[in-house]
């Protein structure tokens, strides 16, 4: 049976040679490949299609699930991923709670088995069988939003109702179906949001709004389903936005 092939992505030498030394001692594993950027470490995934990245949450030029937005793009074979980061053991545990596979850095000899454990040969032929973890196409997926400060949140599709841009704090803002809205860390782009979910589209400069909410639109102004319907602020789609937003409305 051929290994299970194994790339890792991260710019952390001391995380990386930790990683890459624990998992020296699974015979049926191969690390293929290793990139420290989130740009090189998609040209390397594409051209090793692994069947298993390790792939760190805050790279130097993007968010680690950026990097996955992008490979979604690509993607045509069967690939898991497992984040992993230096945020606390308590974070990691909700994660997983919401079927991530997530690592503590330094990663821990017996938390690494943990994940492997759910990734294991066959015992005939040579694929690999699944149990959990976190695939593509994983239908309404939790994904991770970096408030200012740089703490993580775990957030659904489902729990966004619409984004909007601060100009006065130079900032995104999420707004939550629990009528709270949640600041996003500043580099955050209108771009990087839309990529996390197909029925994230932008409206206008400063809105984004999730498709599944949206019931109508009415003289330029987006009628939203509960618990958006009574929002304070108006939902204007400008017409640079429009025909795209109305050509996504009525695809998906």
């Amino acid at each position: 049976m051929e290994p299970m092939k194994i790339v890792i992505v991260d710019d952390d030498e001391s995380a990386i040679d930790c990683l890459s030394f624990e998992l020296k001692r699974y015979d049926w594993i191969s690390v293929e490949g290793i990139a420290r950027t989130g740009v090189a470490g998609i040209k390397l995934v594409e051209k090793i299609r692994p069947d298993l990245l390790f792939l760190d949450v805050e790279l130097p030029d993007m968010q680690g699930m950026d990097v996955v937005g992008k490979l979604r793009e690509s993607l045509s074979w069967n690939m898991r991923i497992v984040f992993y980061t230096a945020y606390s053991k308590y974070m990691i545990d909700a994660l997983r709670s919401s079927a991530f596979d997530f690592l503590l850095k330094p990663v821990d000899r017996k938390e690494l088995e943990v994940v492997l454990s759910r990734i294991e040969p066959q015992e005939k032929g040579d694929m690999f069988s699944y149990r959990g973890g976190v695939g593509m196409g994983d239908g309404d997926k939790p994904f991770i939003l970096v408030t200012p400060t740089g703490d993580l949140r775990v957030l659904r599709a489902s729990d966004i109702g619409y984004f909007r841009y601060q100009s006065s704090r130079k900032l995104w803002e999420v707004a939550l179906t629990n009528g709270t809205f949640f600041p996003l860390k500043r580099n955050t782009s209108a771009e990087q949001l839309c990529a996390y979910d197909e029925y994230f589209v932008q409206i206008h400069q400063s809105y984004i709004i999730n498709l599944n909410y949206l019931m109508m639109v009415q003289d330029n102004r987006c009628i939203m389903y509960p618990p958006f319907n009574a929002v304070a602020e108006d939902l204007l789609v400008s017409k640079k936005y429009r025909k795209e937003m109305m050509k996504r409305f009525y695809q998906l």
